[in-house]
C-alpha cells in the first residue's frame, strides 16, 4: 500500500477542534459571571430576592444595583443554559476536555462568589439562628415554641413571618450542632452557617467524587453535574440551607457501601461485595441516622440499604445510632425533640406556589389543594416506595431507588423549595440507572422554567 493510500485512509482530524475546549471554558466562565451578577446585586441592600440581613457584605457595597426580578431571573437563565451545555459537552467530549483541576476551578469560583455574598432568597438560615439563640440564650426549648418567644432578640427582625411562630423541624443533632454558633451574636452565626454550608458542600463534593469514581462513572463530570448546577449553588448554597449537612450524610452512608478504587460496571455494589466488614456496613446505616437527625428526609435511603444487603448488620448499625440520638435527643430537649413524625405531619399540610400538585390543581380548574389531595398524594407516594422496594429486592439498584424515592418525595409533596429537589442530584449522577439522573435535571429545568415564566409572557 503506497503512502498516499495510507494517508487517504486515516482518520481525518478535525480542523477546529480547538474549539471544544474554549468553548467549554466560555461556558464556564458565563456561569460564574452570572453567579457574580446574583451576588453584586444582592449585596446592594435588601430587596424581595434579598431578605432583610445584617449587613455582611460591605466591600461589595456601590459595586452594583439592587437585585430585581428581571436581572435575577435572565442571571438564572444564563446559568441554566450554560450549565446544561457544559454538562452535554464535557460528556460528548469524553474526560479530556476537562480536567480535575479545571472542574475544581470551576465549582470553587462558583462557590467563593456565593459565600463572599449576602444570603440568597430565602430567611431560613436566620430560623436555624433564632432556634439556637432560643435554647443558648434565653433557655427556651426550640422544640416547644417559635422564634416569637424571643421578639426582642437581635434576630428576630430577620426571620421569615411565616415561621416566627413555627416551632423547629430539624432534627436535634443539627439543633445541637447549631448551638455553638449562637453565643457569636447575628453577624457571627451568620457567618458560621454559611461556613457550614461551605464544607458541607466541599464534603459532599469529594465524596460524590469518589463514589462516582468506585461505581466506574467519571468523577469530573459528576462532580460538575452536582457543584455547577444553579440550584445547587444559588438556592442550596446561598441561602447556606442544612440540607447540605444532610446531603453530607447521605454521601458518607453511600460512600462506606462502596469498594475503596474504581470498579467495573458489574458486581461493584456492596449488597454483592465480600470484601465490606461488620463495621463499615454498621456505620453506613449509622451515617443515614445521623443525617435524619439533621432532616428526616434522608431516612427514607434505610430501608433500600437494608434490603439489599440482607444482613443484620446495618440494621443493628441503624438501631444504635437512633437509640444515642433518641437519648442525646429526649435529655437536651425531652419528648418534643425526638418527636420529629409530629414535625414532618405538620410541615407535609403546607402549600407552597412552586408546588407540583399546586400547578396540576390549576391545570384543572381547582384553586388550590385540598385535603383529600393530601391523602392521595401520599397514598402514590406509598405506592411508589413499596414499588422500588420490590424491585430491590430483585436486584434493582439500591442508590437508583433511593434516589427516585427521594425524587418522588419532591413531586408528591405540597411543599416544594428549590433545594428539595436537590436531594436526589448526588445519587442520580452515580446511579446504575441513568434515567434517575435525566428525570432528576428535568424536574430542576421544570422548576427554573416555572421560576422565569415572567420572562416569557409577552409585554402589554
Amino acid at each position: 500500500m503506497t503512502v498516499a493510500a495510507q494517508s487517504e485512509r486515516a482518520p481525518a482530524r478535525p480542523r477546529f477542534e480547538w474549539l471544544t475546549p474554549a468553548l467549554a471554558w466560555l461556558l464556564a466562565l458565563l456561569l460564574v459571571l452570572a453567579t457574580a451578577e446574583i451576588v453584586i446585586d444582592g449585596a446592594a441592600g435588601h430587596t424581595a430576592l434579598i431578605p432583610k440581613s445584617p449587613q455582611i457584605t460591605g466591600w461589595l457595597h456601590g459595586v452594583g444595583e439592587h437585585l430585581g426580578y428581571r436581572v435575577f431571573l435572565i442571571a438564572i437563565l444564563v446559568m441554566t443554559c450554560a450549565y446544561a451545555a457544559l454538562l452535554a459537552l464535557t460528556r460528548h467530549a469524553g474526560q479530556e476536555l476537562i480536567s480535575k483541576r479545571s472542574a475544581l476551578i470551576v465549582i470553587g469560583a462558583l462557590h467563593a462568589a456565593v459565600f463572599a455574598g449576602p444570603i440568597l432568597l430565602s430567611t431560613d438560615v436566620f430560623s436555624y439562628i433564632a432556634y439556637a439563640r432560643m435554647g443558648v440564650e434565653h433557655a427556651i426549648n426550640p422544640y416547644l415554641h417559635g422564634p416569637a418567644a424571643i421578639a426582642g432578640d437581635p434576630v428576630y427582625e430577620y426571620v421569615g413571618h411565616d415561621w416566627r411562630h413555627v416551632a423547629t423541624a430539624y432534627g436535634p443533632l443539627y439543633t445541637l450542632l447549631s448551638y455553638p454558633l449562637a453565643p457569636l451574636g447575628v453577624k457571627g452565626a451568620l457567618w458560621g452557617m454559611k461556613l457550614e454550608a461551605l464544607f458541607a458542600s466541599a464534603g459532599t463534593l469529594a465524596l460524590t467524587w469518589r463514589c462516582a469514581r468506585s461505581r466506574g462513572f467519571d468523577p469530573v463530570w459528576a462532580i460538575l453535574a452536582l457543584g455547577a448546577n444553579p440550584l445547587y449553588v444559588i438556592y442550596g448554597l446561598g441561602g447556606a440551607h442544612n440540607d447540605l449537612i444532610m446531603l453530607v450524610a447521605m454521601m458518607a452512608a453511600v460512600s462506606l457501601t462502596l469498594p475503596a478504587g474504581p470498579s467495573s460496571r458489574d458486581g461493584d455494589t456492596w449488597s454483592r461485595s465480600a470484601g465490606h466488614s461488620w463495621r463499615r456496613e454498621a456505620a453506613a446505616a449509622a451515617w443515614v441516622v445521623a443525617g435524619a437527625l439533621v432532616k428526616a428526609t434522608v431516612a427514607v435511603l434505610l430501608p433500600f440499604m437494608i434490603i439489599s444487603r440482607r444482613r443484620l448488620a446495618p440494621i443493628l448499625g441503624a438501631l444504635a445510632a437512633l437509640i444515642i440520638g433518641a437519648l442525646v435527643g429526649y435529655a437536651a430537649f425531652g419528648v418534643h425533640g425526638i418527636d420529629l413524625v409530629a414535625a414532618l405531619n405538620r410541615d407535609a399540610a403546607f402549600v407552597s406556589t412552586d408546588s407540583f400538585a399546586t400547578e396540576i390543581a390549576h391545570l384543572f380548574g381547582k384553586p388550590g389543594v385540598f385535603p383529600i389531595d393530601h391523602d392521595l398524594l401520599k397514598a402514590l407516594l406509598v405506592l411508589i416506595v413499596a414499588h422500588l422496594m420490590w424491585r430491590t429486592w430483585r436486584g434493582y439498584d439500591w442508590v437508583a431507588a433511593a434516589g427516585w424515592t427521594l425524587l418522588a418525595i419532591s413531586v408528591t409533596s405540597t411543599w416544594l423549595l428549590a433545594w428539595y429537589i436537590l436531594w436526589p442530584l448526588p445519587l442520580a449522577v452515580m446511579a446504575r440507572d441513568r434515567r434517575l439522573l435525566a428525570a432528576t435535571l428535568a424536574l430542576q429545568a421544570l422548576f427554573i422554567l416555572h421560576q422565569i415564566s415572567p420572562l416569557l409572557a409577552p409585554v402589554e
